[in-house]
C-alpha cells in the first residue's frame, strides 16, 4: 500500500498525492511531439552502453511548477537513444521531512521511493537538490547505498555517464548566467557539467562573480527566517551581469530568484536547465 500523506498541506510535499501534473506529459507524447523529435537521427547518439532503463525522478518542484522541464528532459534524452519511464507511483523524495528533523517520515519516503525505482538501470532527476538527498542522505537512513549509486542529475548523467558534450547548437548567441544550486554544488559536485552542455551549443555563459553563491531559497529556511532570504537574493541580484536568462538545475532556487525579480521589475528571464538542453539539441535537428 502506497504511504499516505504526512499532513504538511502543502502541495510540493503532499506525500502519497501522486505526480499529475507532470504526467500528463508524460502520457500524451503525440500532443508535445517528443516522438517525432526522438525519432529524428540527431547527432550525438549514445548507443554504445548497450540498452537500459532510465526512471525519470521528476520531483514535486518539477512536478508543479516545471512540468514543462520535465518533459524537455524526457525528451532529451529519448533523443540520445535512451529508454526513458515514468513511475506513476514516485512522490516526494522527503528532504523537506529530513530538514525539519522528522526522520521516521523522511525514512518511510525513502522506503518508498528506494521501491518505486528499485528495477532501473539509473535514476536520473532534473534537480540537484533532490539528487542529492538521493546520494547523500538515503544511504544513511536506508542503511544502503543502491539507490544512491544509480542517482545522478541531469546533466551529470548525459555528460558522465552517457560521455555526451555536444548536444547541438541551439544556443547560438544567447547569452546567459548559470547559478550553481547549493547541492549540486557542494554535496554532489555538478559544475562543469551544466556550464559544457551549454556552451558547447554556442552559449555565453557570461561570467557572474556569485554564481556560486546561495540565492536564499533553502527550502525550509526561507519560511522561517524570510528576511535573511531576500537578502541573500537582493544581493545576488544586485551583481546579476547583462544577461537574458538565468540558467540552474534547481527549481526552488529558479523560484525564489525569479520571485525576487520580479518584484524588483528586473527584466530576466528564469529557466530550467532541463529547457535549456532541450533546445540545445533542437538546434541539431
Amino acid at each position: 500500500m502506497a504511504p499516505q500523506s504526512q499532513g504538511t498541506g502543502h502541495p510540493c510535499y503532499a506525500y502519497g498525492g501522486g505526480l499529475s501534473t507532470a504526467r500528463r506529459h508524460f502520457e500524451k507524447p503525440a500532443q508535445l511531439g517528443w516522438e517525432h523529435h526522438a525519432a529524428r537521427q540527431l547527432p550525438g547518439h549514445c548507443t554504445s552502453l548497450g540498452p537500459m532503463r532510465v526512471s525519470l525522478f521528476v520531483t514535486c518542484l518539477g512536478d508543479r511548477f516545471f512540468a514543462n522541464a520535465a518533459a524537455d528532459a524526457v525528451r532529451l534524452l529519448r533523443s540520445l537513444d535512451i529508454d526513458v519511464d515514468f513511475p506513476p507511483n514516485q512522490t516526494c523524495c522527503g528532504q523537506p521531512a529530513w530538514n525539519s528533523g522528522h526522520v521516521p517520515e523522511a525514512l518511510q519516503m525513502a522506503t518508498h521511493t528506494a521501491a518505486v525505482f528499485a528495477k532501473a538501470d539509473y535514476v536520473v532527476l532534473p534537480s540537484g537538490s533532490c539528487t542529492a538527498m538521493l546520494r547523500c542522505t538515503y544511504p544513511r537512513l536506508l542503511e544502503s547505498p543502491a539507490l544512491a549509486e544509480r542517482s545522478y542529475e541531469l546533466a551529470e548523467f548525459v555528460v558522465d555517464v552517457l560521455g555526451v558534450t555536444e548536444l547541438g547548437d541551439g544556443l547560438a548567441g544567447r547569452r546567459i548566467a548559470y547559478h550553481h544550486g547549493c547541492h549540486a554544488l557542494r554535496e554532489i559536485g555538478v559544475k562543469e557539467q551544466p556550464l559544457r552542455l551549454l556552451e558547447s551549443a554556442g552559449a555565453t555563459v557570461v561570467p557572474w562573480e556569485m554564481d556560486e553563491e546561495c540565492c536564499g531559497f533553502g527550502g525550509l529556511f526561507a519560511v522561517k527566517a524570510p528576511e535573511v532570504s531576500v537578502a541573500m537574493a537582493d544581493r545576488k541580484l544586485d551583481t546579476l551581469p547583462d544577461v537574458e536568462t538565468v540558467v540552474s538545475a534547481d527549481g526552488g532556487c529558479l523560484l525564489q530568484l525569479d520571485g525576487r525579480a520580479r518584484r524588483r521589475g528586473k527584466p530576466v528571464r528564469f529557466r530550467p536547465l532541463a529547457s535549456l538542453l532541450w533546445e540545445a539539441r533542437l538546434g541539431s535537428a
